[in-house]
């Protein structure tokens, strides 16, 4: 389930990635650093897969979710989503998708097969607390993001607030999550000491107060009210919010509170009778990603190693 896992001397974690292959034997290989065995959630955010540069397609079709958004941002490349909720969108590099699973939504992403830009960009997951899990699914297509900047650096903030700016992608717990560019040695970021950060270096390795951060790794950061970043020319995505106190049961793309919550999802998706809870995604006939069998034991909410 997990990547290798780094700690230092102050007992700080690097979080390693894992290869997973995404959108069957046509697709792309992402490199996932969450959700950890130590570390399964970061603020909300649970999940991170970066992808590329690659020349491969996307090409996932129609699937499930239950109880999370999903944040999808290009850096290289345009993917067309369509959703069950009517939604069709050419998701153009700088531009944010978020989609609201609430209590149920499916969706497709795929590659537009017009551009042949080597891909490459980050899809992340939110978690949805009690209040909202439950609720409607909704989609946003947010063109334009918050530019911010400061000493040595500047970004495009994707969702939250940060450096005097606000983005309107809508969110449900404390939340932050920029694309940060680094121009000068020694980039101080303040930072909001209620939160919990993570560090995911996209281009290149990169030093996180005084720590080598290797290419596609995750540096956790256990609050405080700065970061030092060094790596003049490269780009990092920092996350961060307030600790999830939530439990939480992750299976394959459903987010729940327990284990029967997952196998009603999963039947649910497997039957998915005409106006059922998944609807319907136009454009792709009968074409699905069919959910695998689900373990012989009983799925048991992810800990974490502390709050």
């Amino acid at each position: 389930m997990s990547g290798r896992l780094q700690l230092d001397d102050s007992g700080a974690e690097t979080l390693e990635a894992r290869e997973v292959p995404l959108g069957g034997i046509r697709g792309i290989t992402v490199h996932r650093t969450l959700p950890h065995r130590s570390r399964p959630t970061i603020g909300a955010w649970c999940f991170a897969d970066h992808f590329g540069p690659t020349d491969a397609r996307m090409n996932v079709l129609p699937h499930p979710h239950t109880g999370l958004q999903t944040v999808t941002w290009p850096m290289a490349g345009r993917i067309r989503h369509r959703d069950n909720l009517g939604s069709d969108v050419m998701l153009q590099p700088g531009e944010l998708n978020l989609m609201t699973s609430g209590d149920a939504v499916s969706h497709s992403e795929i590659s537009d097969a017009d551009d042949p830009t080597p891909m490459s960009g980050v899809q992340l997951w939110v978690a949805l607390p009690d209040s909202r899990r439950l609720g409607p699914a909704d989609f946003e297509h947010v063109p334009d993001l918050p530019r911010v900047q400061g000493r040595g650096w500047d970004g495009v903030l994707v969702v939250g607030d940060f450096a005097g700016e606000s983005s309107r992608a809508t969110v449900y717990t404390p939340l932050v999550g920029v694309q940060i560019s680094l121009h000068d040695p020694d980039v101080v970021l303040d930072l909001d000491p209620s939160f919990e950060y993570g560090v995911l270096a996209l281009d290149g390795p990169v030093e996180v107060d005084g720590t080598t951060v290797g290419h596609r790794a995750l540096r956790y950061l256990d609050g405080g009210s700065r970061v030092h970043l060094d790596g003049p020319g490269r780009t990092v995505l920092l996350l961060g919010g307030e600790p999830f106190a939530e439990k939480l049961v992750m299976w394959w793309n459903f987010i729940a509170r327990d284990h029967d919550e997952i196998v009603q999802a999963r039947d649910d998706w497997m039957e998915r009778p005409v106006g059922g809870r998944f609807g319907r995604v136009e454009g792709h006939g009968e074409e699905l990603v069919p959910a695998p069998e689900l373990p012989n034991v009983r799925l048991r909410p992810r800990v974490r190693l502390k709050y």
